[in-house]
């Protein structure tokens, strides 16, 4: 018998880190589960089942509404979802037996609380399903063990996260307690405590059995009418291309016979990218080796709770009267070739760093020093399958999942990075290494870097910009005023025989941002953000999505997509928003009227009828691509949308005084007569053509200047030159974070999402409701506007210099009524700001005097904090700045 002080043991899993959803233009949705083990096979071949049957277990049906490929946690929940939401014509493959890939062998854990209120409700949904929805419905239990979960603290840093999770908690009705160690003690008596800063105690979180539970969803499934066939590999996956030009799933082939079909699922975990690849989609997916054993009986350990120590790297699983034992560690075996058949030997596994996960366990619990292997098995995760699976049949079935899934979406990803192994690779091990990291506001990947990198990359890195990453690009995120930070190449922290990076500045300095309090570069920012409000500042605004709409159908197709009215005269540039047809919010964004012009590119396209330029934050650019292009085919509308993002860079000079300066350098009045606001022209700057916009996503008077890629860096020059007399300095991404909030300017996908209206967001004056034209969500508009709206985003301020990042619960007269979506320092107004959506506790209408009738206070960390709440910007509410009325 091995004992855990000393053992070794062999286990195999994978981490996905990337795209636990997929739905691209051929209709091929992808969900894949998390690990992989030695009982698993190569994809193409059947096992042959101890049972002696070696065909399907059911005939197989000419076709299909949808055909879910993969049996495990994912497959079965999304299955589930398709009968419940009254899809019935569905069929699930599965190549072996229902959870024999990576589900059977999951740990089954399922957490409430995350830094994510999406993740949140996926969560509670979850437990919903496998605690009561399944019971109530079949008679079967699902295994199902309510025992609570403790998170361990062993620093400040620690605890501070799981305070922040325990006030998030409470807008979401979730109890949840911080304890002393002594107050742990008496919870866990087997527990060493000594080295404890704190725990967060969850008394309701517990485990599921996963066999239970796929078993007794796919009884549900088939109750409703679905089709469950077990031992049938898919071959193939055929595509057409339809009259448009679009790529659609046609059929699944298997050994057996093949299943018409408009849409396949793919929840094939670990051979999802190999399914993709049937289909023609690149699933940005890697597997990797993962291990956990089972102990023998541990006296005294029944009923215990979940324990999850990160900073030691190790979960103990409560499972009858042992533990389950795993974690993650930083040298994780990539997975090169699933087509191989699955066997791993112990010596595969780095000892040296998995001894961490061991010797992490045995401190916290001294009885396993003296405690025997009884197995050895891996642990996927499912505790998001059922959240995910209902999202995924909404998708599905409406074209859109109900809550906001961007984050699952495959289709945020730009084609240059899903074709890229180093970028997959890389961000996948980061993504495995840090999985028990603390979640701190300004954190920024180390891997994958440097993928996207625009004109004014270099020149900015020589004046000390901190860079950020967002979708492959490196964009300013504030300016070191200690000289250059370049970001390296990724060491993989120090494994696989990789040289650790030393002396590396760049790290150096976001491991000293990463803190709850105001991070060290608190006055840099606060510069930033003064410069640009007294004087004016030049952001680097390059990584903006820059799209052209042009085609006989263009006005048709503008009209449709936008919810503001766009077709004013040429040379204006109107704010507005695109919605789904539940009316959430998919994007805000500018659009530009262009004249019937010549080809100029990039700054015009070949067009003789009506021509839109599209600018688009370029976090959300590639989502809003594909966004678009699916509303032109699906309306059928004669139009071309063409990306020019790469080929042109963009500054934006804010501020008062960017008026004088930019009249040194543009050939054009720039006077509010001769150039109002949101309005647009291609006028000369330095002797380059660029198109100049009036614009501001601070609140100042300022300008964009849209630039060919080859004029970029001359221009820059030419401005920074004007602009020394005036005190111009370069400003990065934080500094817009906090003006813009400031200001009352929404950030897409912060307090802008897919989930809400623009009637919630307070941002009715961009939908041309008093027109007749009809646009995409303006029905589900029309009828929110009538009911009254139920929840509505709300600004409020903290008097106190109290640090706020978002997440915090917000209470009306001691009641939880919502969370902030964001929150920054506003330094104009020296006050901590946050917005967030708040909610009638009975259900009623939220109405401006609810909000103006309550007293509010919201929670950080536990410590709760008067707040003002406010209808209007505290800023600058009449708006005076961006007209450059000032004084």
């Amino acid at each position: 018998m091995a004992f855990l002080g000393t053992a070794a043991w062999r286990v195999i899993a994978c981490r996905q880190p990337l795209s636990p959803l997929c739905r691209a233009t051929a209709r091929c949705y992808s969900s894949q589960s998390t690990h992989t083990t030695e009982k698993s096979v190569p994809y193409e071949k059947t096992l042959k089942q101890e049972d002696g049957l070696s065909g399907p277990t059911k005939p197989l049906p000419r076709s299909a509404d949808v055909v879910v490929i993969g049996g495990g946690s994912l497959g079965c929940q999304t299955l589930y979802h398709l009968c419940k939401l009254g899809m019935t014509n569905v069929v699930l493959l599965e190549r072996d037996r229902l959870t024999a890939g990576t589900t059977w062998h999951t740990a089954g854990l399922l957490w409430q609380l995350r830094p994510s209120d999406t993740e949140v409700e996926l969560l509670a949904h979850t437990r919903n399903v496998i605690s009561s929805e399944l019971e109530e419905e079949t008679g079967l239990e699902t295994g199902w063990i309510q025992n609570g979960g403790l998170f361990i603290a062993s620093n400040k840093q620690r605890l501070d996260e799981y305070k922040r999770l325990m006030s998030l908690g409470k807008a979401y009705g979730i109890e949840s307690y911080v304890l002393s160690p002594a107050e742990t003690k008496d919870l866990y008596p087997l527990m060493n405590v000594k080295d404890l800063y704190g725990t967060l105690y969850v008394p309701k979180d517990g485990t599921m059995d996963p066999a239970g539970t796929c078993t007794t969803l796919s009884r549900a499934a088939t109750a409703r009418g679905a089709t469950v066939i077990e031992n049938c590999p898919v071959t193939g996956i055929q595509v057409k291309v339809d009259d448009l030009g679009v790529k659609r799933v046609k059929a699944v082939e298997t050994a057996h016979g093949t299943i018409q079909t408009p849409c396949v699922v793919n929840c094939a975990g670990v051979w999802a990218t190999k399914l993709g690849k049937m289909a023609g989609v690149n699933v940005p997916l890697i597997a990797m080796h993962h291990a956990y054993v089972v102990t023998e009986r541990i006296e005294g350990i029944q009923n215990m709770p979940n324990v999850r120590d990160h900073d030691a790297s190790v979960y103990l699983r409560l499972q009858g009267d042992a533990l389950s034992v795993g974690g993650y560690e930083q040298n994780p075996i990539f997975w090169d070739d699933v087509s191989d058949k699955f066997a791993f030997s112990l010596f595969d596994l780095d000892w040296d760093v998995f001894m961490q996960h061991i010797d992490g366990a045995v401190n916290r619990v001294p009885a396993l020093e003296q405690t025997g292997i009884k197995s050895t098995v891996c642990g996927p995760g499912m505790m998001l399958g059922g959240g995910c699976g209902r999202e995924l049949a909404h998708w599905i079935i409406h074209g859109r999942p109900e809550k906001d899934m961007y984050g699952y979406d495959i289709r945020r990803f730009h084609h240059s990075l899903t074709n890229n192994n180093r970028w997959i690779r890389e961000r996948s091990h980061e993504s495995y290494a840090k999985n028990y990291s603390v979640v701190f506001p300004f954190d920024e990947p180390l891997a994958s870097r440097n993928m996207r990198k625009d004109p004014f990359h270099q020149v900015l890195q020589e004046q000390g910009c901190v860079f950020q990453e967002r979708h492959g690009w490196e964009r300013p995120g504030w300016f070191n005023r200690d000289g250059p930070t370049p970001v390296l190449d990724y060491d993989y922290y120090g494994a696989y025989d990789v040289s650790k990076n030393t002396d590396y500045k760049y790290s150096d300095i976001l491991g000293k941002e990463y803190t709850f309090d105001f991070p060290p570069h608190h006055d840099v920012i606060r510069d930033e953000c003064l410069t640009c409000r007294n004087a004016v500042a030049v952001f680097d605004m390059s990584y903006f999505g820059k799209f052209y709409l042009s085609g006989p159908d263009a006005k048709k197709a503008a009209d449709w997509l936008f919810t503001a009215d766009v077709n004013k005269a040429p040379g204006s540039t109107v704010y507005t928003c695109m919605l789904n047809k539940r009316g959430g919010v998919e994007s805000d964004l500018t659009v530009s009227r262009l004249e019937p012009s010549p080809a100029h590119l990039p700054l015009t396209p070949e067009s003789n009828g009506d021509a839109y330029y599209l600018a688009i934050g370029g976090g959300v650019a590639q989502h809003n691509w594909s966004h678009i292009q699916a509303v032109l085919q699906d309306q059928g509308f004669h139009c071309t949308l063409i990306d020019h993002t790469e080929d042109m860079g963009m500054i934006s000079i804010q501020g008062p005084k960017s008026r004088e300066l930019l009249q040194e350098v543009l050939d054009s009045d720039l006077s509010n007569d001769a150039f109002p606001f949101s309005t647009h022209k291609i006028v000369n700057a330095a002797g380059h053509k660029v198109r100049a916009m009036r614009l501001s996503f601070v609140g100042e008077m300022g300008w964009e200047l849209h630039i060919p890629k080859e004029s970029c860096l001359p221009v820059y020059h030419a401005v920074m030159a004007a602009g020394a007399k005036y005190g111009i300095s370069n400003a990065g991404y934080r500094a817009i974070d906090s003006l813009s909030i400031e200001k009352g300017y929404r950030h897409w996908h912060a307090d802008l999402r897919p989930d809400d209206t623009p009637l919630e967001a307070g941002l009715a004056f961009t939908c041309k409701m008093k027109t007749s034209i009809p646009f995409l969500g303006r029905q589900a508009l029309e009828a929110q506007k009538a009911e009254g709206l139920r929840r509505r985003i709300v600004c409020f301020t903290v008097d106190e210099k109290v640090p706020m990042f978002g997440l915090e619960a917000i209470f009306r007269n001691g009641v939880p009524v919502g969370h902030l979506r964001r929150s920054e320092f506003g330094f104009a107004i020296d006050k901590t700001i946050g917005y967030g959506y708040i909610r009638n506790p009975d259900g009623g209408v939220v109405s401006p005097d609810f909000v103006r009738s309550g007293e509010f206070t919201l929670e950080r960390m536990g410590v709760t904090y008067k707040a003002t709440a406010h209808l209007k910007s505290p800023f600058d509410p009449e708006n005076k700045r961006v007209k450059g009325i000032y004084g």
